[in-house]
């Protein structure tokens, strides 16, 4: 008698997991952690003009690179059906620190800028909508841009032969595919806990602005560029409610 009242005990339990699933209709908001690492790489900087009149000298040896950056991230995710869903990812912009490379390494940081990227993904989830682990893939499509680009390291605006003067920085927006990967578990009927990773394809390009850079013949306005990889993986860690 004992083991039937188990068992029943179980089938009920099971039952309520199946009706407080991952199915079609259901609306998971989340909250949790982003670790941003680019896999970044940059050309040299190129002088594009001084004083109006084109240039386009590479200045060898000289580049930069971006840190890691860790933020708080929010998701949205709805099932259209039991397997498929789609989610929009929206984080506090993270700020990376800029450094230099090459000869321009001995400055350390350079500069520092955020970055926004709002994103939207298609998601297959595998297994049935009552199992309490499901992994998923996923893939969508990122808009990124920055704010807030600024050279802040002073020895490096006064003593190299790409700005020596106040400098302003702007970093280009760009469209970018998104893959992405990871699964869900079922902690109760309304509570669960996630992982993911992501990776961006993501090339843009810096242009350092001087108004008043000096020269044999005076001030002369001048605009550098460099070409840079961030190809961020990015991977997330949160807690989520279904409604």
């Amino acid at each position: 008698m004992n083991y039937k009242i188990i068992a029943a005990g179980a089938m009920a339990l099971a039952c309520a997991g199946a009706a407080n699933a991952q199915s079609a209709g259901s609306l998971i908001l989340s909250t949790g952690w982003f670790h941003l690492s680019p896999q970044d790489e940059s050309s040299p900087f190129t002088l594009q003009s001084r004083g109006g009149s084109p240039v386009n000298q590479q200045i060898p040896n000289t580049g930069s690179a971006v840190s890691d950056s860790d933020t708080i991230g929010f998701t949205a995710t709805y099932f259209v059906t039991d397997n498929i869903a789609v989610e929009g990812v929206m984080g506090v912009p993270p700020k990376f620190d800029l450094t230099g490379e090459g000869q321009l390494a001995p400055f350390g940081k350079i500069g520092d800028v955020k970055q926004w990227s709002p994103t939207l993904l298609l998601k297959y989830y595998f297994g049935q909508a009552t199992q309490r682990f499901r992994p998923y893939l996923g893939v969508g499509v990122t808009r990124v841009w920055f704010t807030g680009a600024e050279i802040t390291n002073q020895s490096f605006i006064a003593n190299t032969p790409i700005l020596g003067g106040p400098t302003s920085v702007n970093v280009d927006s760009k469209w970018a595919p998104v893959f992405n990967g990871g699964f869900t578990f079922q902690i109760t009927d309304h509570w669960y806990a996630g992982w993911s990773l992501s990776y961006i394809p993501l090339k843009t390009t810096a242009t350092l602005d001087t108004p008043n850079s000096p020269s044999p013949v005076g001030p002369l306005h001048s605009v550098a560029k460099a070409d840079i990889k961030l190809n961020p993986i990015i991977s997330y860690i949160n807690v989520g409610y279904k409604f």
